[in-house]
């Protein structure tokens, strides 16, 4: 696929699964002997959520939600719309969200005290990037992949208007 020159490389694709394959060994040992409820938040987090998995040696269920702030937007709209929930009943259930990023923290402080109202037994979060620099909601992130600067990211399952999730790579739109 041929790129616009204004993008560029942010994430090589062999960091990403290093840092994946971190994480879940990280998992794994908080986790051994429960079965938590990962919850995949669409459509963003999907391809970071099935590298994840696949390195879990762990009892675990999977769930999809998904939730939208962006429309079409490069810039979160700040209103959260729940687009799918969940099919299973978490209460008293450990629960792990696996996010694509937390930037400005409103859609994901929507979503947990959304699941808080379903009375699981704890609620972990789980995201590839971060972007502490657009941070509007104070949010725990307990396992993290990459803290990266306030660039529009696309590929490895972010989008601009639904284009480039399947690049292999992290890329950034530079201005």
């Amino acid at each position: 696929m041929e790129l616009e020159k204004n993008i560029k490389i942010l994430i090589h694709e062999r960091n990403i699964q290093k840092t994946i394959k971190e994480i879940a060994q990280i998992i794994n040992k908080d986790y051994r002997t429960k079965n938590p409820i990962l919850i995949c938040v669409l459509k963003g987090a999907c391809i970071f959520f099935v590298d994840l998995i696949r390195y879990l040696n762990i009892e675990i269920e999977i769930e999809f939600i998904e939730l939208s702030s962006y429309g079409a937007n490069i810039e979160s709209s700040e209103k959260v719309k729940i687009i799918k929930w969940l099919t299973s009943d978490i209460e008293n259930r450990e629960i792990i969200i696996i996010e694509d990023i937390v930037d400005t923290g409103i859609t994901i402080d929507f979503l947990i005290n959304k699941l808080s109202e379903c009375n699981p037994l704890s609620i972990k979060l789980c995201s590839l990037t971060s972007k502490p620099t657009k941070r509007k909601k104070k949010i725990k992130i307990d396992y993290i992949g990459f803290e990266i600067p306030d660039k529009f990211i696309i590929g490895y399952g972010f989008d601009l208007n639904e284009k480039y999730r399947n690049l292999r790579d992290i890329y950034y739109i530079d201005d």
